[in-house]
């Protein structure tokens, strides 16, 4: 009898576990069973996102993505490509490597891995990835070219070490300015010669970037501690002086911080380090002053002391925006972008130049009233009242000229419309058009380009011009 009981108490436990066993499968089958329609919902939302350029959103669903299936190449190359859309390439390489070690064959991910080894001076490495490339498609045209720039970058490497071995410290600067600036060993490399050849500032502009470069560079930041401490009140004087002139800057006294920074420059003109920080912040100020001849001057002069300052080169695209200048604002902008990848603020610079420079290809309504785009109100209104008088098709006899005349008053008064209205001011110094029908929702009726939704000319009646007053 206890044994029945025993047996049935027994199966009383195997039958719950049972149904406990049920109950997590069918739990875990809804998550499991939904996780690969998931990855696929991330992975489409990933790829919109990434077209569409909300690039910190796409990686969120890519990352999600990779968490649901840790063994599809794919996706790791996926989320790789999304780190490189936003200049992280030191972020994309541990995935290019996971792609590569579920896929050996996956040329494509080779290739780009080894773009990113040779852009950090990996040669051999580098070259690795481009050799089995070819290896698999010996027509394989990126590779075969990359391949060779690994081999005259790995020559440069030996000529920059040979020349700082013989003592030739000039000549190996002169040989690491053509090496990638990514490169965290060429960067201490040229600080080491600087610091031979006597110029401590120079080394320390080297060496900070350089920290950051390598995963864990304790010596650098070891050394950069040491050539701080050098300085000695000295440094820790002037510094107090710039912190001074960044206070300024933070409240927007441009001008006094300009003074201060001129300061600096008067003080130490013959002690680099200083002299150029002051003239990139300079450079700033004046782009913010609006002062765009100028700032351009200053930024180019702040530039050729300092060429790996990605800042200068954003300010300098700042100021050739202001003058309208947008194909060199985009070269600026992708220089500046190549040096630091990392950053939001140079990353949206080059979206907006890029958008402001296929704008400029279509109506600049700067151009149309001959006003800068720093021009205030009042003088937008007093150009458009000079030049709408001066276009009035009243003015004109043929038909020809007539026509011509219609076209470049219309223009004359959507400019005025757009630049004396904030709102569409503000969209059209970001890249868009807010009189362009692609950018109008509906697409509304009207004269394409006419911003009072009726062209005064089409009536064929006595159409009398008048000056507004606003």
């Amino acid at each position: 009898m206890e044994s029945s009981r025993g047996r049935s108490s027994l199966s009383g436990v195997l039958v719950s576990l049972s149904l406990l066993c049920v109950i997590l499968d069918i739990q875990l089958d809804g998550v499991l069973g939904a996780t690969a329609v998931d990855i696929e919902q991330h992975l489409e939302m990933g790829r919109k996102l990434l077209a569409a350029g909300q690039l910190a959103d796409a990686l969120s669903h890519y990352h999600s993505a990779v968490e649901g299936d840790p063994k599809n190449y794919l996706t790791y190359y996926k989320r790789a490509a999304v780190f490189l859309a936003m200049g992280k390439s030191k972020a994309a390489l541990p995935d290019l490597t996971k792609a590569i070690l579920l896929k050996p064959d996956f040329l494509a991910a080779r290739l780009q891995r080894g773009n990113i080894l040779l852009k950090q001076g990996s040669c051999l490495e580098a070259k690795e990835d481009f050799e089995a490339v070819l290896q698999r498609s010996p027509d394989q045209q990126e590779a075969q070219e990359q391949l060779m720039r690994a081999d005259e970058l790995e020559q440069l490497q030996d000529e920059a070490h040979d020349s700082h071995h013989r003592g030739e410290y000039g000549t190996s600067i002169n040989v690491l300015e053509r090496i990638s600036p990514w490169d965290p060993e060429s960067r201490e490399l040229r600080a080491d010669c600087y610091l031979r050849l006597g110029d401590p500032q120079k080394a320390i502009q080297d060496l900070t970037p350089a920290t950051r470069l390598r995963t864990d560079n304790r010596a650098a930041f070891l050394k950069l501690s040491v050539l701080h401490y050098s300085l000695g009140e000295h440094h820790e004087a002037l510094g107090k002086q710039l912190d001074s002139a960044d206070e300024l800057v933070q409240a927007e006294r441009f001008e006094e911080a300009m003074e201060k920074y001129s300061s600096v420059m008067k003080t130490e003109s013959q002690v680099s380090f200083y002299s150029d920080l002051a003239k990139a912040r300079i450079c700033f100020c004046l782009v913010k002053l609006g002062e765009s001849q100028e700032a351009v001057l200053v930024c180019s002069e702040a530039h050729e002391m300092d060429p790996h300052n990605a800042q200068v080169l954003r300010d300098r695209a700042e100021a050739f925006i202001l003058n309208q200048e947008y194909e060199k604002a985009v070269e600026d902008y992708q220089e500046a972008r190549d040096l630091d990848g990392d950053s939001n603020e140079i990353r949206e610079g080059l979206e907006r130049a890029q958008k402001l420079l296929k704008l400029s290809r279509k109506r600049n309504y700067y151009k149309i009233l001959g006003v800068n785009r720093s021009a205030g109100k009042q003088e937008i209104i007093k150009a458009y009242r000079k030049l709408a008088q001066q276009w009035h098709p009243d003015n004109f006899q043929s038909e020809t000229e007539k026509k011509e005349a219609e076209k470049r008053f219309i223009d004359i008064a959507s400019a005025k419309e757009v630049l004396t209205d904030p709102e569409m001011r503000q969209k059209f110094d970001s890249g868009e058009d807010p009189l362009d029908p692609e950018n109008q929702q509906g697409g509304g009726g009207g004269s394409q380009g006419w911003p009072f939704h009726f062209n005064p000319f089409e009536s064929g009646g006595n159409f009398h011009f008048k000056f507004q007053h606003n």
